[in-house]
Order: C-alpha cells, then structure tokens, then sequence
C-alpha cells in the first residue's frame, strides 16, 4: 500500500454516516491530519485506542502521538513510515432518527371497555458525548466496515426501544384509566417520560439522546368504529334524556319484533335492549292480556295491594285477592272472555247486554226477556 502522508475525510452529502474507516494505514512520520467540524478522528493500533483529535489540523509527530509513539518507538525527526487505522467519528447531532412500533398494543380501552391496537410514532436526536465508549462497545460489535450508517446504530437499540414506549403507554393508559382518544393531551409529558427511560441504555455505549418526541397515538379505524358507536349512542342519551331515548329504543324493539322469528323475547335480545328496559315492556303486553296480574320473571304482582306472588299463584298471599283475570260467557257465540271486555274477540258483538227480538235491553246473566217473557 503506498504511504500517505495527508489524511481527511471531506464527509458524505447526507449526514447519516456516523463512522468512517480511512482507507491508509502506512502512514509517515509528519503526515499531516485534517479533522472537519462535527468530528473526531480516533488513532487505533493493535486494537487498542492510541489518540483522539478532535477538529482541527493536525502534524503527527511526537508531540501530537506520545501514545503511538510509545507502542511503536517513532524515532525523533525523518519521515518515519508506521501503521495505524483511522476512524472518523460524526459527532454532529442527528436530529432526524425517525422510530415506531411495528407491532401494536393491544390494550382494552378503559373508558369504553373495547379492545384496541395501539401504535406509536415518534422522532429523535442522537449525538456520540463519550468517543471511547461508543467506540470500544458498540464499533467492535458492528465490525470494521468502511462506512457505519446511524440505521445500523439504531438497528442494536431498536428493541429495547420499542418495548420501554410499549410499557409506558400501556401504564399510562391501563394504571391512570387514560383513554386511548385523550392520551393525544399527555404526549408531552409522555415523551419526557419515555427520555428519562431510555436515555440510560444509550449511555452505556458513549450515546446520548438529545430530544425525543412521541409524534403520535393511535389505532386503526376499524377499533374506532366501535367506540363511535358508542360514542353516538351516549349523544342520544344527553340530547333526548334517558325517557325518551327509553322510549324511542323500545319503538325500535316493536318494530322489529314483528320480522323475528322469536317472538317478543327474542326481539329485545336482537335489539340489544337492556334487561329493565326488555322487562318493563314484556310486563305492559302481559298486563294488557291478563290485566289482574302483571307478570314478573318468577312472580306475579297483585294489583290490588302490590305484593310480589310466586309464580303460579292464583290467590294474593298478602290481601287473598284472585290472580287470576275474571271470566264471562259472550252471549251471543258463548265463548269465555274477560270480564272487563266490552266486545267479544270472537264473534265482535258488544258484550254488555243484548237486544232481545221484541227490541226490549237484555242484561247478562238473565235467563228471559224483561219486556216480552220469552226465554233466551
């Protein structure tokens, strides 16, 4: 390899390199050495760190390379030739370090009790503050490469990086019951948070976290589907107030419990409509068939003192009053009716009296007519 007696690196067009190997390693007593603004140049020898410049240039001679010096016995004055790499550091900030969760969170939301899928995405800023740290712990681990890229930095911190922003936004969301729609206003403090975190397992390799930002929150569309509809039900509640959205929803039951195949249970189930809501209704169409007793689950309610009765009951156990709706005979067809109906639902005759041939009012019960004697 031929001597090299100036050594610089001019630096890529992007700034996403963040060590470069020279190419030179026979290098001459009084070699001049250039180092830019925003690096460090480190002198390794047998693997070991020799000396370190920062910007700045540079004439390797025995003041500028004791260490060196002493390892390979330079002698004073002459153009010397020695070996040695040469490793240029960018210790500039990289503000654009751009991360997220690949893998999402699944979380049930506290305040709406769904399950979500949460993602977070966020930006960063890297920057070397210890040379020898980062270059004896993490530069010998990703190898000797002519050019090491901040991705490829980023590559070794990513799970570990990944798994304290998980662990943090499930605490914050699940241990301070924050939902996953409002945790947008803790973004802040969620990111300092997440800084303090991380920023320890950077040290350990000469790096330090300059800024963090959580960018975003959040989950896919089709997760917030079922807290609109949540959302949208609760509106209903405060706009038309709890009787009315009550009524309302038990119109929609009616409605379609005429289609299902079910019945009237069946259509409060597919309606979705609560246990009092469902029990209330079935209570008013049981009392409008059997108007002396309202049918509750395993009881029956009298209506004359409004004591609950095991089912089955034909006699009130608080006050002795029948369960059971009074019958009377039609008098037209005779089939048995409520007493309290007014028309037959058999024949539709009026069922309060009857007019007998010789036009004479005929009571119920009577067995001949009051105007003309004859029999009924």
């Amino acid at each position: 390899m031929a001597i090299i007696d100036r050594v610089k690196f001019d630096g890529l067009r992007t700034r996403d390199w963040i060590v470069y190997k020279h190419p030179a390693e026979d290098l001459v007593y009084g070699t001049q050495l250039t180092v830019g603004e925003g690096q460090a140049a480190i002198f390794v020898k047998g693997g070991s760190i020799c000396d370190i410049f920062n910007a700045g240039t540079y004439t390797l001679d025995a003041k500028n390379l004791p260490i060196l010096k002493a390892l390979v016995n330079l002698p004073f004055g002459g153009r010397t030739p020695f070996s040695a790499e040469i490793f240029f550091l960018n210790i500039a900030t990289k503000l654009d370090m751009y991360w997220g969760t690949s893998d999402p969170i699944q979380i049930i939301d506290p305040k709406y009790y769904t399950k979500l899928r949460v993602r977070a995405f966020g930006q960063m800023g890297l920057k070397i503050n210890d040379y020898i740290k980062f270059f004896t712990e993490l530069i010998g681990v990703v190898g000797p490469s002519e050019i090491v890229k901040f991705d490829v930095i980023m590559d070794y911190f990513k799970g570990i990086l990944v798994q304290k922003i998980k662990t943090i936004i499930a605490n914050i969301i699940i241990n301070e019951k924050i939902s996953a729609l409002e945790i947008t206003a803790r973004l802040d403090s969620i990111s300092h948070l997440a800084k303090d975190k991380i920023s320890s397992e950077f040290n350990k390799y000469g790096l330090s976290i300059v800024n963090f930002f959580i960018k975003s929150i959040n989950f896919p569309d089709e997760d917030f589907e079922e807290i609109n509809d949540i959302l949208k039900n609760r509106a209903e509640f405060e706009i038309m107030g709890d009787n009315r959205y009550v009524t309302k929803r038990s119109f929609d039951v009616y409605d379609s419990a005429a289609s299902n195949d079910s019945g009237i249970a069946g259509a409060f189930v597919t309606g979705n409509v609560g246990a009092g809501i469902g029990g209330s209704l079935i209570n008013d169409i049981s009392a409008k068939v059997n108007p002396g007793a309202v049918i509750d689950n395993a009881i029956v309610k009298c209506v004359s003192c409004n004591f609950d009765n095991p089912a089955k009951s034909r006699f009130c156990c608080n006050c002795g009053s029948t369960l059971e709706a009074p019958k009377k005979l039609c008098l037209t067809c005779g089939t048995e009716i409520p007493a309290n109906s007014k028309f037959c639902p058999s024949c539709g005759t009026q069922t309060g009296t009857k007019t007998c041939s010789c036009g004479a009012a005929i009571s119920g019960g009577a067995n001949f007519c009051p105007g003309c004697g004859k029999k009924i």
